[in-house]
Formats: C-alpha cells, structure tokens, sequence
C-alpha cells in the first residue's frame, strides 16, 4: 500500500473544505427521523475580517456541534451574519471613505447594501470556513436581509399590539460621537481621570459649596439637593441657590438620593448628567433644559459657550470661575463613568423621543427564567442575575441612525398618532413606502410622517432563534426552542438576555435548554487585545503559518467560560501532534492491508492493556462531551496518544506486525485489530477538535473500510464493556514497566536500543508469562526468565539486566 510521505495543511485543508461542502457533510437533512440538535449559531458582527476571540469562540462550540454530529444526530447548525445598524454604518463609512451625514439617505442605504454583498460579507465567511466551522452554510440569513427585517418588525408590531412597547419624550442616554440613543446593555464602565471642583453657588449673601465633575452642566442645573438627615444644610431648605456664571436660581430640595458623604454633601441637578439627575427631575417635576445637543456641542442656554465641545466647554467655563473666584479647589479624582461600548465615548443624557420596550416590571420573573436554563459553567448564571438586578431602564431601543431595519411606524402630522404596518405589508420602509391608511383614525388628518430611526440591532439579533428555526418554516415548532446557544461571557448582557426576554415576551418559553458560555482569548500576557495597545494576534496569520487544526487544538487547551493567553508555543505543540497522528496512523495501515476486519477469538495480553485504557478513555471522553467538557477529552486523548499509543503500544506491537512468521499469524491478527481499533477511535476522539488531520487520515484507509464518505458522519466510538480487563490493564502496566526500565538503562549506558539483552530477569508478583514474547522483541532480550531483580522499576516490579 503506497501512502503520502507526509500530510501539508495548507494544501490539504482548502481540499477538505471544498469536499466537505460538496459531499454536503454537514447539510441538516430535513427528511431524517434522528434526533435534533439545534443550535443558535452566534451571527458574527461583519467587521472586516474575524479576529483571534472569534477563533477561540466560534472553534469552541464546533467541537460540540462536530460531538453531536457523530452522536448521530441530525445537527441544525446555519449560520447568520450580524450587518445591521452602527457597525456596518461605520464600517462601510471607513472602507468607501464616505459620510452618511453627507449623503442621501437612499444612497447611503444602498451603497451599505452593495458593499456587504459584494466586498465584505463574501471574504469574511471564508474565515468561519478555514477554521473548520461545519455549519451547513446554505442554511444561512444576515440580520438585514428581507427574512430578517419581517420577522423583526413583526416583533414590534407584536410587541407593540401587548403594551410591551411604547414611544416617549424621556431623558435616554446618547452617545456624542455616534449621534444616536443607545441602551443600558451598550454601556461600559471606564475608569476616568478627572476633578472634584468645588464651586461657590450663593443664598443670597452666604456661599454654599458644591462638588462636581461636570461643570459644563452649569446651564442646566435645575436644582440643588441634600439628604433629609444631613443638618449641614437644614437652614437652606425652601431657599434658592444662584448658579455661579449663569446667575438663574434654582430651589434647594431634600432628597434621600444625595450622598451626605460625597463630595460637600450637597450636589447639582441638571438635566441631564446621569441617571439620578433624571429621576430626580421626573420626582421633583422640575423643568428641563438642555445643556447639550446631540451633536455633543454646548446649546444656546450656554450662552457664550455655545457651540463649543464638552471638553472645551468644562475647560472655559473652569477659567472662567477661577477668574471670578468661583472655583475654591479642585481635587484630581478616578471615576467610574458610562461609556458607549462602541468607541468609548462618555454617555450624555438627552431628551428626546425614543421607543422603549417595557420590562421593567419583569425583573423577578426574569430571575426565575435565568434559573430555568442550564448553564456551562454554572458560575456564568451569576453575570445574568447581576444584570437583571442592576437593571435600571426600559430597553430602549431606537436608534438615530441612516441605516438598518427600519421601524413599521409613520405619525399623523396633525396629532402626532402613532400608525404602525400590516403584518401582510412587512418588511415596509416608511422612508418610501406608504402608510396603511389614507386618514388619521383620530383626527382625521390625511398627511403623515415616517419614522426616521431604525430598531437597535440587539432588538433584531435577539430574535436569532426565531429567524434561524423559520429558514425551514415546516419544522418550526421542531427546531425551536433551541438545544444550544453558545457564546462568549461579554454579551450575556446583550444577546443572551435579551433574546431570553424576547422569547418569553413573544411564546412565553425560553428560547433554548443549554448555554454554554466561552472565555476570552487573551495576548501572551494576559491583557485584553486592542489595536490601540499594538498586541492583535491575527488567526489569518497562525493558520497560514501553521495550520487550522493547530489554531483549534490552542483553543480546545481551555475549559469553557476561561480566558485564555495566547501562546505560539501552543499552536507549536499542535502541529507536532498533527505530525506525529499522520506518521503513527500511517504506520499502522501499513500493516493493515491484508486485515479483514475480523475480530480475534484470542487477543495478546498487550493488546488487551490498551484495549482497556481505550475504551475508558471512550467512556471519560463521551461524559465529558456531554457535559460541554470538551478540553478534558483533548487532553486525555492527547495523553493516551503519545504515552500509551505511540510510546509504548507501537513499540511493543510492531514485532508482531513487522514478523508473523515468527510470531505466528494469530499474533499478528490480534496487533491488526489492536491497531486498527486504537487508530480509528483516537482519531474520532479527535475529529471535533482537529477535523481536517482526522479526515486525511480516515481517507487514506477507513473510509473504504467503514463505508462512511466522511470521519465526521461516522459514528462516535462507545464503549465495549467486554473489552475491558482490569487484569490484563495491571500485567500490562508492568510490562511497560519493564520496557522501559531496559529502554532508560541502555540510554544511561550509551548502548543502542537494539542492542541485545543477554538475560532479562523480571521480578514481580504477577504472571507475566503470555507477554513474555512481546517483552523479548521490544527489550532485544534473548532470554526472559521470573527471579530475584535488583534493579527497580516502579514499586511493582524490579528487574536485573545482563548484556
């Protein structure tokens, strides 16, 4: 049999891709009666090329998906791109050096449309394919095409129809940079540098001191609190305060809220700073004035400031109080302050009118739908609960953006009345199309006005199980709820919640039974990757220097939910592996040519030890699997594979192999099956993990023999309860033992390890005669007798060696 001499990755997996998708390896087949395994296949947001966490992510969950596969069942995995909403916007506007602000907003539309379909949306899912994902791509849908923009409009509509949704002129957090309202869950914290400036307020004669870190909020301030037991400033209530610069006064108002121990204890309201000074607003009924636009420039109440930027503005108006001796101090300060997740960008609060959906009141059931899922790992739940309990805000979830999925809504331009799409309509956008009505059901009027926001991208991407399920619109009910949703642990906020609320919101069942939740994958230091510290590994990089498989066998190192440092070494023992599965497959087919597949009556002691740890490895492997343990299969193969297999095994075995007229066929027969059996099994332990090494593997040799076109449809190994001998696994240790020992002692001597043994003297207690001519070929020993050894090898046998 005349084999390749050596297996080159980069030729061989763009091969195995192509095969794959012809032979439609990974195609859900909707005719099948096998259970299904369906799973919410994260979309990845279209962001130019996928990147090293992707890799880590995304490899992670195929392991399972490939483990389900091989279960045999029939595995539901599309996959979807996330291209909708700000993302895009800014990507498109980077790539074809434009602005929407400066275009049409039907040009800028269809320019986003083309350049996804034509230049970014292609290249960027080859990505998922070089890293092996065996998502059946034809079972595909982006976050913006027509299937998508339906289902989430009908989600409004739905929504709207329950009382769930509801639009209001409400203070909602915005983001400067990005021009657009943005929801609690698109917040980060960032730790700030900043100043407690203490800054002199007057009550008519006498001067009251107030800290803040927002002194360009001076325009706006509407009051001035203080807790009810703090008596510092019991003298104050009912009076005014004159704001320093602007001279307006502004009521002096108790409120349980103020911090007694923050700064002076006394502290501005304006509208809005945060989150307090708008509750504060809507309990006090005080008036609103905005001292910042959404151009994230200072307005006219500003006066002399207007126009100006925040920072500028904070800057002038603080040499402006020093010049007036208004300013008695500043203290340098680190804060936490909200930032847009998206560029960094510290919230504003503005006034506007923004559509919310109303959750509020649903946090202790949430609770209970949290508990209601399984977690992996357990722990993750934590970040769930904590979410839900820190939940401050309606979702809201408008946003003041050119491009994405365009709310079903138009206004009467008489009074305001909110008129949404027909369902039979959908997808509609109310830019170009119509409204559904010649006249306002209210007043009467015949005029209307479309809405120009689009839905926030989280509010359609979280209707991913719905979307995914209703590519096969007659398995429906069959695909959803969901078996599995995987992720990483930064968006459980965003997507795993929020897709929780809008399932139970919709069918009042949660979206899918399990979440499996991966870490991050970090620089060799452990710090989180950014551009901005210069520290980007790129996956596009190790593949082309090393290999896929060796990329997937780095990520499959890590127990779900960790984080994990990157480290080439890693991806350096991954391809060592590779190397060395091609040549040890290798040289078992080699003898496996004339094997019949028969099983012997009688197997050899040593091939029974390994049968053994074989199929407990099976059975470990399979538990582990199932418990989304994927990293403890890889390391217990890998181990099994270079210690039992090739170290020992192979060495032990291939006298057999290599000479059956001397050891007799029966010998040789038992070494055949050994072989082939341990081959095949360890390279379906791994072909979840290393798919395309596997596959060229199976190819040379076992898919002829197993009549399966593919490792990865082939049924995963179980465990054979009569090949397990925990005799034979005990005399089998020793023997390695023994082997060893001869081995290391000639190394220490200097003397080739085919030097022949004069006498070999095994002591121990067990009886080791059947193994007795394996213990001759492998150790070179010309006699192998049981006595008095002086030499130990482990505390079960010793040995005495005469050359």
């Amino acid at each position: 049999m005349e084999l390749p001499k050596k297996y080159d990755p980069k030729e061989e997996e763009p091969k195995l891709q192509e095969r794959w998708e012809k032979d439609k390896i990974y195609s859900f087949d909707k005719k099948s009666k096998a259970k299904i395994y369906s799973i919410d296949t994260p979309p990845p947001t279209v962001s130019g090329k996928m990147h090293l966490g992707h890799a880590f992510s995304y490899a992670q969950q195929d392991f399972i998906a490939r483990f389900h596969r091989m279960k045999g069942e029939n595995v539901f995995y599309p996959f979807g791109t996330d291209d909708n909403g700000l993302p895009t916007k800014l990507l498109v506007e980077k790539v074809k050096k434009v602005k929407a602000s400066k275009m049409d907003r039907k040009e800028f539309v269809d320019l986003c449309l083309k350049t996804l379909d034509e230049e970014l949306r292609p290249k960027y899912i080859e990505d998922w394919k070089k890293i092996g994902m065996s998502c059946d791509f034809k079972l595909f849908y982006t976050t913006i095409n027509e299937h998508c923009r339906k289902l989430s409009q009908k989600s409004f509509l739905d929504l709207y129809k329950i009382g769930r949704e509801y639009r209001a002129e409400a203070p909602a957090m915005y983001c400067p940079k990005c021009q657009t309202a943005i929801s609690q869950v698109e917040c980060e914290d960032q730790n700030i540098s900043s100043f407690f400036n203490d800054i002199v307020f007057k009550v008519g004669k006498e001067e009251l001191i107030i800290a803040t870190t927002r002194p360009e909020l001076l325009p706006a301030c509407v009051a001035v609190f203080y807790h009810p037991d703090d008596k510092r400033y019991h003298k104050y209530k009912g009076k005014k305060a004159k704001v320093p610069l602007f001279d307006h006064e502004v009521p002096i108002l108790e409120d349980e809220r103020a911090d007694p121990e923050k700064g002076t204890g006394i502290v501005m309201c304006c509208t809005f700073g945060d989150s307090t000074d708008a509750e504060w607003q809507k309990a006090h009924n005080l008036p609103i004035k905005e001292a910042i636009g959404k151009d994230g420039r200072m307005t006219a109440i500003a006066g002399k400031y207007e126009g100006q930027t925040i920072e500028t503005a904070r800057k002038m108006i603080i040499e402006d109080m020093k010049d007036s001796r208004l300013l008695l101090s500043q203290e340098p300060i680190t804060h936490d302050v909200n930032v847009h997740e998206r560029c960094g960008t510290p919230i504003e609060f503005i006034h506007s009118k923004q559509w919310f959906i109303k959750y509020l009141d649903l946090k202790d059931d949430m609770l209970k739908w949290g508990n209601e899922l399984k977690w992996y790992p357990e722990h993750m739940k934590n970040r769930y609960d904590n979410w839900v309990n820190g939940l401050a805000w309606d979702w809201c979830i408008s946003r003041q953006l050119p491009y994405g999925v365009p709310f079903p809504v138009w206004y009467c331009k008489g009074c305001d009345e909110v008129v949404v799409a027909k369902e039979k309509d959908l997808p509609v956008d109310p830019m170009s199309d119509k409204a559904p009505v010649s006249k306002c059901p209210t007043c009467g009027c015949v005029e209307f006005v479309p809405e120009k926001d689009i839905i926030n991208t989280w509010a359609t991407s979280s209707l991913t199980p719905q979307i995914a399920a209703s590519l096969i619109p007659e398995m429906y009910d069959k695909l959803y709820p969901m078996s599995l949703r995987p992720q990483a642990h930064d968006i459980i906020s965003f997507w795993l919640f929020n897709t929780v609320v809008k399932s139970r919101l919709h069918n009042d069942k949660n979206p899918w039974k399990d979440c499996v939740i991966s870490g991050w994958a970090l620089d060799p230091k452990g710090k989180k990757m950014s551009k901005s510290k210069g520290n980007v590994i790129e996956p596009q990089v190790m593949i082309e220097k090393y290999s896929a498989d060796a990329l997937r066998f780095w990520a499959g190192g890590s127990k779900l939910g960790e984080d994990l440092p990157f480290q080439e070494k890693d991806l350096l023992t991954g391809q060592k592996m590779i190397t060395k599965m091609w040549n040890a497959s290798k040289f078992g087919i080699m003898h496996l040519e004339d094997y019949d597949l028969k099983k012997p009556k009688k197997l050899e002691l040593i091939d029974r030890w390994i049968l053994t740890k074989l199929n407990k490895i099976i059975k470990d492997g399979t538990e582990a699997f199932e418990k989304y343990e994927y990293s403890r299969t890889k390391m217990d193969v890998e181990k099994f594979f270079w210690q039992v297999f090739c170290d020992n095994y192979l060495e032990i075995v291939k006298d057999r192999l290599y000479n059956p007229d001397k050891r007799g066929d029966d010998a040789r027969e038992s070494g055949q099956y050994t072989t082939y059996r341990t081959t095949l099994t360890m390279l379906k332990l791994m072909a979840p993990i290393m798919p395309y090494i596997t596959e060229s593997i199976y190819q040379l040799y076992f898919a002829e023999k197993e009549k399966k076109k593919s490792i990865h449809i082939s049924s995963w190994p179980a465990p054979d309860k009569k090949e397990i001998d925990e005799e034979a696994e005990k005399k089998g240790d020793i023997v390695v033992d023994v082997v060893s020992a001869v081995r290391k002692l000639k190394s220490e001597k200097g003397v080739s390890l085919k030097e022949e043994v004069k006498k070999l003297v095994i002591d121990c207690e067990e009886d080791l005669d059947e193994a007795v001519d394996d213990i001759k070929a492998t150790t070179r020993a010309l006699e192998v007798e049981f006595g008095k050894g002086d030499m130990e090898c482990s505390d079960k046998v010793k040995i005495k060696v005469e050359f």
